[in-house]
């Protein structure tokens, strides 16, 4: 039988410390992902439900973006993706009487961990404009109501259209189609708060964004290194394949700030060895690099690579690379190793340790994620990536290449169907030949410059396509001040979050189907498609009885919205592609490469690959038409004498801002998440002793300063000069205008703080996410 949702928030006054693991997953894994499947769906739907994931003929995971192998296993998916479906599968409700009985006041004082647990919405709910309830609305009366302001507006560019990495393939086309036809490009989505910096640099270097590898390369590397990613925690499934790597002889570099336990040992639950035994040891070399250190590290890398006679993959280079003289120049004329070695907070011994295994290895992949791609310096990072891998040749064989690791399903699949504020002329082009409208040229906003534009009055209304933008996004209470001033918010969602309660004047909830629902139009059952963070394209389909017959699916949203707000000035067949989704795969199929005879490809098990030159033929679609090499000075971010760099980040019962539970088992944290990991020779500096309280105080160069407060301090092995903390409690210390350079990303890895005594009652129950005291 399913459990009851929490009735109060729970209290985390004092959040209990053990020991970090060194190994992840194995039995408590899989207990733990049963525990909570079993509370939120009970026993039979459990069992029926999590069987169906990651199966060529049941659901994609609305979790992360992991590949699936050719053969799947029965259970075909780890212990967070389960928490994910389990919370999707809920049989809890959040119905019209829920919001008569709690006020927007109310919630918005409720924690993000407390509104999730809360269940599925069943109705569409109306927020009026002075009102403190939210109250039911007919699906007519709430297009209605957006088609009003939506057509008020001064200019189409007056709207934001965001969209989260959940949306389908072709609910993404549609709403990208439904935007252009409107008037804008204003699509920001949640690629430019995590991999922009890798698509701005991959493009650049490579001629297209996405990583070169499929599954199969990590089978055939010499050499996989895994930088500024925590696969035991946000992409578990990847372990296995570590797994399957390292039994065929493959060695492994991790480099991170914090040691995690995942890349230090997998138990497989899979396996008896994994359940029972000690599992396998993945990582042969970690290198616990300073925050924003990447850069300056593989710079190093690649100063040895040209300084050993015969590294270098001459006829590679010459036939297929640009630019290669003036990277060699700069790289040996560029810093030395005091340098280096202040930037990493590694030994040269170590450094020289990883060169080693470098030139040892013919085929070498690297893996990243937001360690990387959220600094200041991220596209450089990641260009100096790209030229190490150059140097020897490692793009367009088997077993290696680029392997940027997306955090949500689909993440990737929308921007491909041009979810995208400077979408290509290309794209455009191809969007006006097969619907016959000029769509706008000009660029659109990015997440930032759209909370600018909020924030600015320059922005009236914000519909969100999924997600939870309010705590996804930085300066917290910049953000929330931006929503607020709108005219209207609307939120497309299946589960209650925080956005719901930060609104503009008038704000709308429209429950959409998720992903294990069935979904069934007039043209008969659905299924939608969803590409992987490998380029592979395939099917999902649901199959639980809808939480609501009230809900519609997203594609059945943007085509009812676009029907009511574009009328006849448009082309378009909107109803058409609301009953059968096979209609939009086919406009799909002739407007976006790749996609020919999308139906018929789509419809074989495991789907299809993407086309990728880079990696299919060593043809690079850059300016040049060759692979890039990149010459760009080396940075890494400082901070002044007694501050610290914070890195934000996930606990293990959490995926993106969507909290499970209290818990961060592979770091030792139980029944809390106000913590900072701060290494002990910092922590004493200050003064700070473990399990004191501290504040934190982010600093940014006007001299503004943001506060979070009532933090427990646990002494943790993490790099000297470096701190942690999960966000979205964090959130608030980002400061809006601390992005990426040419991405504009949050550099949420790089935030100068200082520690202070906690200056008032540290006793704090759950509270929303973010709240923070101003100075």
């Amino acid at each position: 039988m399913a459990g009851k949702p929490p009735a109060s928030d729970p209290v985390q006054d004092a959040p209990e410390v053990s020991a970090p693991q060194h190994s992840a997953v194995g039995l408590p894994a899989l207990t733990h992902a049963l525990r909570i499947a079993q509370q939120q769906m009970g026993v039979r739907r459990s069992a029926r439900t999590l069987l169906r994931v990651n199966q060529p003929d049941g659901f994609d995971c609305p979790g992360c973006a992991w590949p699936e192998p050719g053969k799947t296993h029965t259970a075909e998916f780890c212990e967070n993706g389960a928490k994910a479906v389990a919370e999707e599968a809920t049989l809890r409700r959040v119905t019209p009487e829920f919001f008569a009985t709690h006020s927007v006041a109310d919630l918005a004082d409720r924690s993000g961990y407390w509104l999730g647990q809360q269940g599925r919405l069943t109705h569409p709910m109306y927020l009026a404009e002075g009102a403190g309830h939210y109250t039911p609305v007919s699906w007519e009366q709430a297009f209605d109501l957006i088609g009003e302001e939506l057509t008020a507006l001064g200019s189409p560019d007056e709207a934001v259209f965001y969209t989260s990495g959940r949306t389908s393939n072709e609910a993404a086309f549609l709403y990208q189609l439904f935007a252009r036809e409107f008037g804008t490009n204003n699509l920001p989505d949640c690629s430019n708060m995590c991999h922009e910096s890798s698509g701005s640099a991959l493009t650049e270097t490579l001629g297209i964004g996405k990583g070169s590898v499929l599954l199969e390369d990590l089978y055939q590397a010499d050499l996989i290194i895994v930088a500024g990613q925590n696969p035991g925690t946000n992409h578990p499934r990847m372990l296995t394949a570590l797994e399957k790597a390292k039994a065929g002889g493959t060695k492994i570099i991790s480099i991170n700030p914090l040691p995690e336990a995942g890349l230090e040992r997998f138990k497989n639950p899979q396996t008896p060895r994994g359940l029972a035994g000690g599992g396998t040891a993945l990582t042969d070399l970690f290198l616990q690099v300073r925050l924003g250190g990447d850069q300056a590290l593989f710079r190093a890398l690649n100063r040895l690579v040209l300084d050993t006679d015969g590294a270098l993959d001459e006829d590679f280079i010459r036939d297929h690379t640009h630019g290669f003289e003036e990277f060699a120049q700069a790289a040996r004329a560029g810093s030395g190793w005091d340098e280096t070695l202040t930037a990493t907070g590694l030994t040269r011994e170590e450094i020289e340790r990883a060169g080693e295994m470098v030139l040892a290895s013919k085929r070498t992949i690297v893996c990243w994620a937001m360690g990387l791609t959220q600094h200041k310096h991220s596209v450089p990072t990641i260009r100096e990536v790209v030229n190490f891998l150059l140097l020897r040749g490692n793009i367009g064989r088997p077993g290696a290449g680029v392997c940027p690791v997306r955090g949500h399903s689909n993440v990737q699949g929308d921007r491909t169907m041009g979810i995208f504020e400077r979408p290509a002329p290309a794209f455009l082009d191809a969007l006006k030949k097969e619907f016959g409208f000029a769509p706008p040229r000009a660029h659109g906003l990015d997440v930032v410059r759209a909370i600018r534009a909020l924030r600015d009055g320059q922005a009236k209304v914000f519909f969100a396509m999924g997600g939870n933008f309010v705590s996804a996004t930085p300066d917290t209470d910049v953000t929330e001040a931006a929503m607020r001033r709108a005219r209207l918010t609307v939120h497309v969602s299946t589960k209650l979050n925080r956005s719901h309660v930060i609104t503009g004047a008038r704000a709308l909830i429209l429950p959409t189907l998720g992903r294990s629902d069935r979904d069934v139009q007039r043209a008969g059952a659905q299924f939608v498609t969803v590409e992987d963070s490998m380029g592979m394209v395939h099917a999902s389909r649901g199959r639980l009885e809808p939480a609501s017959p009230q809900l519609l699916s997203e594609p059945a949203i943007v085509a009812r919205l676009a029907r009511r707000v574009l009328g006849e000035d448009s082309a378009t067949p909107w109803e058409e592609f609301e009953q059968d989704y096979a209609t939009i795969r086919d406009r799909i199929a002739r407007v976006v490469p790749g996609f020919e005879d999308f139906n018929t490809r789509v419809a074989r098990p495991g789907g299809f690959a993407l086309p990728h030159a880079p990696r299919d033929s060593r043809s690079f679609p850059t300016a040049t038409g060759k692979a890039n090499f990149t010459a760009a000075p080396v940075e890494y971010p400082n901070a002044p004498e007694g501050r610290l760099l914070l890195q934000t980040l996930r606990s293990h019962d959490q995926y993106n801002t969507t909290v499970y539970g209290l818990d961060d088992r592979y770091r030792g944290i139980k029944n809390g998440r106000r913590v900072v990991l701060v290494h002990p020779d910092d922590a004493r500096e200050r003064g700070l002793a473990d399990g004191a309280y501290a504040d934190l105080v982010s600093e940014w160069t006007d001299g503004s300063e943001r506060r979070a407060d009532g933090f427990r301090v646990v002494h943790y092995p993490t790099a000297r000069g470096c701190a942690a903390a999960y966000y979205p409690e964090t959130n608030v210390l980002i400061p809006l205008d601390h992005t990426a350079d040419t991405s504009n990303t949050p550099a949420a890895k790089s935030v100068v703080i200082r520690l202070e005594p906690a200056h008032r009652d540290r006793s704090r129950r759950g509270g929303p996410a973010g709240t923070s005291t101003p100075r």
